[in-house]
């Protein structure tokens, strides 16, 4: 019940970010400085809990997003992420998204 609860808040977010167009990818840059610190690196694994980082350059805008406010607002669970996504705006996660999609390094 609750993977199915997941998947239909995931839909809607998917949905919601339809116009991530919209994102600036030059501010994206600036704001996600500190998302490739990790998410840039191969190979890179977080401690706590030891998980294995993805790299998200190149990933798909809305994806990136719709996870992003997930994190956010606490339906998909990680603290460092959570910590991160907490005060990011719409418009923040939007530019970030646009950035990391157009990122090839």
């Amino acid at each position: 019940m609750v993977f199915r609860i997941f998947f239909a808040s995931l839909l809607l977010m998917f949905l919601s970010f339809g116009s991530l167009a919209d994102g600036d990818v030059a501010q994206g840059e600036i704001k996600a400085e500190t998302c490739l610190g990790c998410h840039a690196v191969t190979g890179y694994n977080n401690v706590y809990p030891t998980y294995h980082v993805p790299k998200l350059g190149g990933q798909s805008a809305g994806y990136i997003a719709s996870a992003l406010l997930a994190y956010k607002n606490g339906t998909r669970v990680h603290g460092t992420m959570h910590a991160n996504a907490a005060d990011l705006t719409d418009t923040d996660i939007e530019d970030i998204a646009a950035f990391m999609s157009s990122y090839k390094k």
